[in-house]
C-alpha cells in the first residue's frame, strides 16, 4: 500500500471483463505488473498495458483550490449513487488528467484501504486540506451522513471559488490593459519619440515646453530606465516576498484595502458573504459554535476579519451570545448582526447565516459588475491621455511651425 501512495505512472489498458466484454480504462500503478495485478483482482483479463505519454502544452501540474472543489462534487455524487468510497476514489482518480492530483486521490485512496480514516487520510494533506475540510468530513463519517457533508463541503468551495474568481476578474482587466499601456508607453518612448527628436533638430527653433519635456523623458528612458526598471523589479519583488511572509504587513494590506473607495466595500461584502457561507456549513455539520468560528475565522479571507472571530469566538467560549459578540467587533452591517440574531433566537442559524451569504454573494456579483462598467471608460481615459498625449507632443512643432508659415 505503501508503495500506491507515492507512484503517479498512468497506464492505459484494455482488457474483458467477467462477461467477455471489451473494456478499456486508466490506472496508475508503479509497474505494469502491478496494474495486472489489480485488473485481475477486479476481475479483468487484460490484453494490452501500455504507459500513458503526456500530452503537450498540458500546462501547469499544480493542485489548485478549484481542482479541490471539483474533487469534492464528484466525489459527493459518487457516494450519493452507491458507489463505494474506494472505488469512488478509483474513477475519479482516474478520471484527472492532472497527474498531481491523481497522485494525491491515489494516495488518499491507499490510505483509506489501510484502515485510515477519509478525515485521517486527507489531514495528511493540509496544503490542500484545510481544517474545515476535515473537520465536516469527520462530522460526517461520525453521524453516517459523509455523502450529505461532501455535497454542503462541494456547495461551499463551489460558492467561494466562485467569489474569489469573480474578484479576480474585476481586478485582473484594469491590470491588464494599464500594464499594456505601460508596454506601448515605453515602446514609443524608446524607438518612436527618438526619430522625432532627429527630426526636430533641423528646425533651428524652439521646441514647446510639453514637447520638450516628452523628449527629455524620453533620454532618460533610454539611458536610465535599465536603473528605473531594477528598482520597480525590485520593488515588486519584495512586496510580494513579504506580503506571503509578514502577517504584519499582510494586515496593513487588508486593512487599508478595506478603506479604498469602491474596491473597499467589495471586499467587506465577500468576507462576510465567505464568513456566514462557513458558518453556515459549519453549524449545519453540527460542529459546536465555538469550535466552528475557529474555522470561520480562518476562510473570511481577510486578517481584520481573521483577527474579528476570533475575538469572537473568545467572547461566545465565555458565555457571550454570537450576536452581541458580533456587535463589539464593528465589523459587521446591522442586518447580519439582527438575521443572525434571528438564527439565534429559532435556533435555525445555519439557515439564516446560508441566507446571509446568499444575499451577499448576489450583492458582490453585482458591485464587481458596477465596477467593471466604471473602470472601463476609466481605463479607455487613461490609455487616450497616456499615448495620446505622447502624439499631441511630438505634433505641436508640427502645428507651430505650419501656423507661422
Amino acid at each position: 500500500m505503501a508503495e500506491s501512495a507515492t507512484v503517479s505512472t498512468p497506464f492505459l489498458w484494455e482488457g474483458t471483463d467477467r462477461k467477455g466484454a471489451k473494456v478499456k480504462g486508466k490506472s496508475l500503478a508503479s509497474n505494469e505488473a502491478a496494474v495486472r495485478t489489480e485488473l485481475r483482482r477486479q476481475g479483468v483479463v487484460p490484453t494490452r498495458i501500455r504507459k500513458q505519454r503526456p500530452k503537450l502544452f498540458s500546462g501547469s501540474q499544480k493542485i489548485t483550490t478549484g481542482d479541490i472543489a471539483i474533487f469534492s462534487r464528484q466525489l459527493a455524487t459518487m457516494l450519493a449513487a452507491g458507489i463505494p468510497l474506494v472505488q469512488s476514489f478509483e474513477i475519479v482518480g482516474n478520471g484527472h488528467e492532472n497527474a498531481a492530483m491523481q497522485k494525491l486521490i491515489l494516495s488518499i485512496k491507499a490510505d483509506v484501504e489501510g484502515g485510515s480514516s477519509l478525515a485521517e487520510a486527507i489531514a495528511k494533506h493540509p496544503l490542500y486540506f484545510d481544517d474545515l475540510f476535515v473537520n465536516l468530513v469527520e462530522a460526517g463519517e461520525q453521524a453516517g451522513a459523509l455523502e450529505t457533508l461532501l455535497d454542503k463541503i462541494a456547495t461551499y468551495k463551489e460558492k467561494t471559488e466562485a467569489i474569489k474568481k469573480k474578484i479576480k476578474k474585476a481586478l485582473t482587466y484594469p491590470a491588464a490593459v494599464l500594464v499594456v499601456a505601460f508596454v506601448v508607453t515605453t515602446i514609443l518612448l524608446i524607438f518612436v519619440i527618438p526619430a522625432f527628436e532627429d527630426l526636430f533638430k533641423g528646425f533651428g527653433a524652439d521646441l514647446p515646453s510639453f514637447t520638450r519635456m516628452v523628449i527629455d523623458l524620453s533620454v532618460f528612458v533610454r539611458t536610465q530606465g535599465y536603473i528605473l526598471a531594477l528598482m520597480i523589479g525590485a520593488g515588486i519583488f519584495a512586496f510580494f516576498y513579504f506580503k506571503k511572509r509578514s502577517r504584519a504587513m499582510r494586515q496593513f494590506l487588508d486593512k487599508t484595502t478595506l478603506k479604498v473607495p469602491v474596491i473597499g466595500p467589495i471586499m467587506q461584502k465577500a468576507s462576510i458573504a465567505r464568513y456566514a457561507r462557513t458558518l453556515s456549513t459549519m453549524f449545519a455539520a453540527g460542529v459546536p459554535l465555538v469550535e466552528a468560528l475557529e474555522s470561520v475565522a480562518g476562510a473570511t479571507g481577510n486578517i481584520v476579519y481573521e483577527n474579528g472571530v476570533l475575538e469572537m469566538r473568545d467572547e461566545v467560549a465565555t458565555g457571550q451570545r454570537l450576536q452581541q459578540a458580533m456587535e463589539n467587533t464593528e465589523l459587521f452591517p446591522n442586518m447580519v448582526i439582527q438575521m443572525i440574531a434571528v438564527g439565534e433566537e429559532s435556533g435555525s442559524l445555519d439557515e439564516m447565516s446560508a441566507k446571509v451569504a446568499d444575499f451577499y454573494e448576489e450583492d458582490v456579483d453585482n458591485a464587481v459588475d458596477n465596477l467593471s462598467s466604471l473602470l472601463e471608460p476609466m481605463i479607455m481615459a487613461i490609455l487616450g491621455v497616456l499615448v495620446g498625449g505622447l502624439v499631441v507632443a511630438m505634433y505641436l512643432p508640427i502645428f507651430k511651425m505650419g501656423s507661422v508659415i
